[in-house]
């Protein structure tokens, strides 16, 4: 399936840029709450851009006053006594891995991810932020792991493996424990969010980052997003080192860079 062919009811993709895509949450009655068909559509849209090379950095926000609220809870309710809910077998099925899913498929995608957070991010939303390479925020923006606050553990969707990698485990035991709101100049200490820009601001912030990223190499992307991703939980240091050497082997024998370093070494020089 190519881009243009996608038929998105929850999401809209554009590409403000020449290799840059850019995907809005669009359910702003619900804070851009995610729905089964939000999960279908992120899926539609992470499989479109897994084989596509022409769209190298995806940014993610939301419509309206939020970046995403979570789960459409109002759905749980109204299907409290429908087949996922008869037992937990039907549940994780139906239920609990199509939406953990959705943060895998976003840290599997070549593409980084920017996460533009113009509101709310709470829940699901909160992971898809973690899910994120780059975070950026608005002043009115905030962060709320919530669910302990509805009777579930802090760790839903991810949440246990990425935020203590970002800020630390004490931190992010605070942060789940408490279920309690971080506003954005706090989510900035913490490390959680890489600035803090204003709301009209926020969308061409994040394409600053991307227009630097896509100047790389396609392969230069993909492969420093995956090592992040794998060296985090290397064995040892030569595990690490290992993989770091077999990636920058393939990229010397890639073709772009003698190319790119003729300029380089002509303006800036030699070395690396």
């Amino acid at each position: 399936m190519q881009i243009s062919d996608m038929q998105l009811t929850t999401l809209t993709f554009e590409e403000p840029e020449k290799g840059v895509g850019l995907v809005t949450m669009n359910r702003p009655d619900t804070l851009n709450s995610i729905s089964i068909q939000m999960l279908e559509d992120f899926d539609t849209l992470c499989s479109v851009l897994t084989g596509n090379t022409g769209i190298r950095v995806l940014i993610i926000t939301g419509r309206g006053r939020g970046f995403c609220s979570g789960a459409d809870l109002s759905a749980a309710l109204s299907h409290q006594g429908a087949e996922p809910f008869a037992d937990p077998e039907h549940f994780i099925e139906m239920v609990q891995e199509r939406y953990a899913n959705l943060v895998i498929r976003l840290r599997r995608i070549p593409q980084p991810l920017i996460a533009a957070v113009n509101g709310v991010a709470a829940g699901g939303g909160f992971s898809m932020v973690l899910a994120c390479d780059i975070r950026v925020a608005c002043p009115e923006a905030c962060f709320v792991a919530s669910f302990a606050n509805i009777g579930l553990f802090g760790g839903e969707l991810v949440t246990s493996y990425l935020l203590p990698r970002l800020i630390g485990l004490s931190r992010a035991a605070d942060v789940l424990l408490t279920g309690r709101k971080l506003d954005a100049e706090e989510a900035e200490r913490m490390g959680l969010v890489n600035k803090i820009v204003m709301r009209e601001k926020l969308i061409e912030v994040a394409l600053e980052y991307a227009r630097m990223m896509v100047s790389k190499s396609i392969g230069g992307l993909k492969l420093t997003k995956r090592v992040l991703d794998q060296n985090i939980d290397a064995p040892s240091l030569e595990a690490a080192i290992n993989l770091e050497n077999r990636n920058q082997t393939l990229l010397v024998f890639s073709g772009e860079f003698f190319r790119l370093i003729q300029g380089f070494s002509k303006s800036k020089g030699h070395g690396v």
